[in-house]
């Protein structure tokens, strides 16, 4: 490759006239603009460059940390200085300065100077706030709440075959404090928590967007705390707090008439707050939870993250949560213990589009069935008009029967929201704490406004349904002259935003469980699309917390459920458990992410030890396999791909990953151990799995062989022969793929690689056979669990959505160079395949967009590029010698060719290039 590697005069020479004005934005901290709640000793600070002008490159950087903002207006860093450093790093560079303070507030800039000489003006100020570092800084704040569960209902980790008794229903509690602000108020910020999820409330007012804060955890190691300004609703005088408090999985309530897919019982629902008041003359004041809290019960009268949620308006208490109200018939909070806390550092979940219904329709029995046109992880808003007591039932589902109403089959039955009417003129109602996934709603026990109500039923006014997800910024878009393929983006990436909430999730219903497979298999989907930086690094810690005392990392995380079904096979597979190794080394190569691998290194070796105590003959043969794949009966367990193989493949793909860790941070001697293992484990798989007749691997399923590319567990001299046959397998089966949840991506990643990208056009260009064409032609609007759309299991899954990975990195063709860490050094190779005109896509990479858009005619083949500032980009022009090639209309000569491309090095800037 550096024989073709060269430097184009045009890109890199030019001075120009006017030079453009260097300038700095997007200032993160710890990936969060403005962030509060930081817990790192030494934050790690991030920036991008923004200039019109082409090739510029950082060299220096200067960065300013002060206690307060007036110093820093004077550009004083009373508490960090760093002085001009001659460096390009822009990206998780450390805070340095003197020691942080738990809760308070630190604002930083910067400015920049690039390989021009120039230099920019400082940065707008940032700032974040530090969390409550230590159990003394909550200020003696409790575990409050309205009752404690006794210690003999108490389960943390249910066996999935335990029975539970059904009891009576807990209480949903409300709590509230009055308290008394009594001078100008600088800053006040409220340090919280509620188990299972909390609303808060100030003055009347909810505080914040958010739903279902905080996100769940394995709850007998920690809870997340949520930190929130809430200087602007204090006021002078009178206030008051109010809480009212949820389920979520810190409670699943046994009842015997609602769905519910597990039996954990870690207590009833809890509190704990710190709301510190910091006024303008320097003084400091607290208002902290403890027994002086008053409770009672709430309107909601059952929740749980799987069956449903009731709310009764006629138990509304108006004014409960303002100051003046009448408590006294209120009892007061009970201390009641609680875990360890620490900061919810990924984004919170909150509501984004909503969906109106498409048709209703009535159904036999009186019910009425909405269409809202998407299956997608949310929640229900009613408005309704009724007497008093009314009930209006309401179903979700992601189907419906035969006879049109409700199919909760594969979803968990029955799951229903029910609300009871006060009858005071309309009114609207949304839950609280449970979402679900549904395209459809029937209504039981009202009429939609404007039909023949001869009974007297509520009228429903208007029901729609809110989209609930993570709030992680989108990072990517994907558009090509292919309409199946632009559905089939859009397929996958409601199942990604259906199951990106506070864990990622395998479904928005039946399980709402953090399979981890998909963590690395989809992952590089993911962050194409979405800046989820911080949710991955929040499922390491829930994979920390979830490791046993033997170091098996299982395949659930958080786990809330041990599952002996199937002797264990479902706890205990590599190809899942390996997300506590994948995940830290793929936050490093697209984020520069170092911390991941030293925080998590302990867990890694622990698992890998484990995996060595289950491997024969360095064999692993537990688990589930290649899940779902394509075979002649119900889709499960592995059935093209014998047991072991894809155990063992990804098990000498984690030792390889470990090298590199260990090499990176300096343990040699770790690195050296792995190593030797990886050369046993490589000999031992091709011992018992290569066959060197056929030149393939176990049965010669797709699976097997691309996993045995992908992982260079083939021998060099083979290599050419198994692609080979892996292309023969999908050609003879009319370009049909059969590889499941853990084979796909790497069939698709081998093929990428070896230049047979029509290949992967062909096989998903279809409708006719299991795809996801055949998935759309079925009428699914989100990525389904199997590739038939099969009714019977979720059709909202996002572990099969590995095709996404290749719109961007090959279709597109935004990749990285190898060796690269956050796409600093960039390649850019468009695969414009037979049967595609143009694509364009973008990708917000940690330095910037990074952006293609080519279009293909018959005489011409044009490439527009966007490079960020401070990276470097290799270009893959599909072209010969004998072709003219031109950039912003002026003819280039490239130095040379590789297997028919162009090679160009650029800089920043953006670039049309055209071959003729």
């Amino acid at each position: 490759m550096s024989k073709l590697v060269y430097f184009l005069g045009l890109f890199f020479v030019t001075i120009p006239v006017f030079s453009q004005q260097l300038k700095v934005n997007e200032l993160r901290c710890t990936y969060k603009n403005n962030p509060q709640g930081v817990e790192a000793t030494a934050p790690a600070l991030s920036w991008k460059l923004s200039t019109a002008e082409r090739n510029v490159l950082q060299s220096a950087y200067q960065v300013l940390v002060s206690d307060n903002i007036s110093s820093l207006n004077r550009s004083i860093g009373n508490l960090w200085d760093s002085g001009k450093v001659l460096s390009a790093q822009s990206l998780q560079v450390s805070y340095k300065g003197k020691p942080l303070t738990a809760g308070k507030t630190y604002y930083w800039k910067l400015k920049v100077w690039d390989n021009r000489g120039n230099v920019s003006a400082w940065s707008v100020v940032a700032n974040w706030q530090m969390g409550l570092l230590t159990s003394a800084d909550w200020n003696k704040a409790k575990w409050i709440g309205y009752e404690k569960m006794p210690d003999s209902l108490v389960t943390i980790l249910p066996l999935d075959t335990k029975k539970d008794k059904p009891t009576g229903n807990n209480i949903q509690p409300l709590l509230r404090k009055e308290f008394r602000v009594t001078n100008g108020v600088k800053k006040a910020t409220m340090f919280i928590s509620g188990l299972g999820h909390f609303d808060l409330y100030l003055n009347g007012q909810k505080v914040g967007d958010h739903f279902l804060d905080p996100g769940w955890t394995k709850y007998d190691k920690e809870a997340l705390y949520v930190p929130f300004d809430v200087t602007a609703q204090l006021k002078s005088g009178a206030n008051a707090m109010g809480v009212m408090l949820g389920n979520g999985f810190y409670y699943i309530p046994p009842i015997k008439a609602r769905y519910k897919k597990l039996r954990a019982s870690f207590g009833y629902p809890k509190m704990i707050c710190r709301l510190l008041i910091e006024y303008q003359d320097g003084s400091m004041a607290n208002v902290i939870s403890d027994e002086s809290w008053k409770t009672a019960p709430s309107p909601v009268i059952f929740s749980s993250i799987y069956g449903g949620e009731d709310y009764d308006a006629n138990l509304e208490q108006k004014g409960w949560d303002a100051a003046g109200f009448d408590d006294q018939e209120w009892k007061n909070a009970v201390s009641v213990g609680g875990p360890a806390l620490t900061s919810q550092k990924a984004e919170p979940l909150k509501i984004f589009d909503q969906f109106n219904p498409k048709t209703i329709k009535p159904v036999d029995g009186g019910s009425w069935v909405y269409d809202l046109g998407q299956n997608a992880s949310a929640i229900i808003e009613l408005t309704v008009k009724g007497k008093k007591g009314d009930t209006v039932k309401i179903l979700p589902a992601e189907l419906l029967k035969a006879d049109g109403t409700a199919n909760q089959r594969a979803t968990g039955s029955p799951t229903y929201f029910q609300y009871i009417l006060k009858g005071e003129g309309v009114e609207t109602w949304r839950p609280r704490f449970m979402y679900t996934g549904f395209r459809y709603l029937e209504v039981i026990g009202g009429v939609p406004e404007g039909q023949a109500n001869t009974m007297g039923k509520p009228s429903i006014i208007a029901l729609k349904g809110l989209h609930v997800r993570n709030a992680a910024a989108t990072a990517g878009a994907f558009e090509s002259s292919s309409e199946l393929f632009n559905k089939t983006n859009d397929l996958v990436n409601w199942a990604i935003k259906s199951n990106m909430v506070s864990v990622f999730t395998d479904c928005p219903h039946r399980e709402k469980l953090g399979w981890l497979e998909e963590l690395h298999l989809m992952g590089s989907s993911v962050r194409y699309n979405y800046d989820a930086a911080a949710l991955f690094k929040k499922a390491l810690q829930d994979m920390r917390n979830s490791q046993t005392a033997e170091g098996l990392v299982p395949e659930i995380s958080p786990e809330y459920v041990k599952f002996e079904y199937g002797n264990g096979m479902f706890r205990d597979s590599p190809e899942w458990g390996s997300s506590s190794i994948l995940i830290p080394w793929y936050l490093y190569e697209w984020y520069g992410e170092t911390q991941a691998l030293t925080e998590n290194y302990e867990m890694m070796q622990r698992y890998l030890t484990y995996l060595g105590t289950k491997a024969k003959n360095n064999i692993l043969s537990q688990g589930l396999g290649d899940w779902f794949d394509l075979g002649p009966q119900r889709p499960g367990v592995s059935q093209l791909t014998p047991m072991g193989v894809t155990g063992t493949a990804i098990y000498y793909y984690d030792l390889n990953i470990m090298q590199k860790i260990a090499r990176l941070l300096g343990k040699t001697e770790d690195a050296g151990k792995y190593a030797a293992l990886a050369l046993k484990v490589k000999k031992s798989f091709n011992d018992t799995f290569f066959n060197a007749a056929t030149k393939q691997y176990a049965t010669g399923s797709q699976t097997a062989n691309a996993m045995a590319v992908y992982m260079n567990l083939v021998a060099p001299e083979h290599k050419a022969t198994v692609v080979a046959n892996l292309v023969k397998d999908i050609r003879g089966r009319n370009n049909g793929l059969t590889a499941g949840d853990i084979g796909y991506r790497y069939v698709l990643r081998v093929l990428e690689a070896e230049g047979l990208s029509n290949v992967i056009y062909d096989m998903n260009s279809k409708a006719d056979v299991p795809g996801y064409g055949y998935q759309l032609a079925q009428g699914a609007t989100a990525l389904t669990e199997s590739w038939a759309a099969l009714p019977t299991v979720s059709n909202n899954h996002f572990m099969l959505g590995h095709i996404m990975e290749w719109f961007y990195s090959g279709i597109a063709g935004i990749r990285q160079e190898e060796g690269s860490v956050a796409f600093k050094y960039i390649r850019i190779y468009p695969e414009p395949v037979d049967g595609l005109t143009y694509a364009k896509s973008s990708y917000h990479s940690p330095y910037g967009e990074i952006a293609t858009n080519w279009r293909k005619t018959a005489a011409a083949f044009e490439l527009d590029v966007v490079i960020p500032a401070n990276t470097k980009a290799t270009i893959y022009l599909p072209a010969t010698a004998k072709q003219q090639i031109s950039e912003g209309g002026k003819n280039i000569q490239p130095a040379g060719f590789e297997k028919g491309r162009a090679v160009l090095q650029i800089g920043s800037g953006n670039y049309k290039f055209k071959v003729q």
